[in-house]
């Protein structure tokens, strides 16, 4: 469904939200590239979604909200580096690894009790969400293949495991979001995305990462 107007923004956002209300799986354009996701707190959906992937529990999918005030209903323990974090680049590319609270009943897979965490900079992402709550979204394509940038390029490779399509329009960045690890007591990056770590060490101060340098 094209929802590149505001109209189409309003009326996708209410079909798509609908779906996932059902428990149905859904694609939706992020600020990274197109994403394929369902209720966090519906074990089938969220196995639905990762067997549209054709990927295990091993990787569980990250939660996408939709604001920062959501962080402390699904993460505990939230470090003030990870505050900051939060603070400069959402909405946006980063993605936080948090200890998840452990009396919310979700199942996203192996997560070892923890969540990873991003609001997208997306109007039409953030207009489900708004009408969804928390949604567990990853990467709409499937396992070992390019992440989708096109909605053409997400139908492609997930057909009729969707039920609804929302066309955004061409991602605005195709990069995958930054991730972050704050589990820890000092943040630490786990892969390399738009916002580079002069930036994360900029406003967290001591940020690590064992990735090498040209990833960084």
């Amino acid at each position: 469904m094209d929802a590149k107007t505001d109209t189409g923004r309003t009326t996708g956002a209410k079909l798509a939200a609908d779906a996932v209300q059902r428990g149905e799986v859904i694609v939706m354009p992020t600020d990274t590239v197109y994403g394929v996701g369902a209720d966090a707190f519906d074990r089938n959906a969220v196995a639905a979604v990762l067997a549209a992937k054709g990927r295990g529990r091993d990787v569980p999918p990250p939660v996408l909200v939709p604001n920062p005030r959501t962080l402390d209903g699904l993460a505990t323990g939230v470090s003030d580096a990870a505050r900051e974090l939060v603070a400069a680049f959402w909405p946006g590319p980063l993605t936080i690894v948090c200890r998840a609270v452990p009396s919310l009943d979700w199942d996203l897979g192996e997560t070892n009790g923890t969540v990873a965490l991003r609001m997208p900079l997306h109007r039409v992402a953030l207009a489900v969400l708004e009408l969804t709550g928390p949604m567990a979204v990853t990467s709409a394509n499937r396992t070992g293949e390019p992440p989708a940038t096109t909605v053409d390029e997400a139908q492609a490779q997930l057909g009729e495991a969707v039920s609804i399509y929302l066309d955004g329009g061409p991602s605005p960045t195709g990069t995958a979001s930054t991730i972050v690890d704050v589990t820890g007591a000092v943040p630490r990056v786990l892969r390399a995305g738009p916002i580079p770590l002069e930036r994360l060490r900029a406003v967290a101060g001591q940020v690590e990462s064992d990735l090498p340098p040209a990833a960084q």
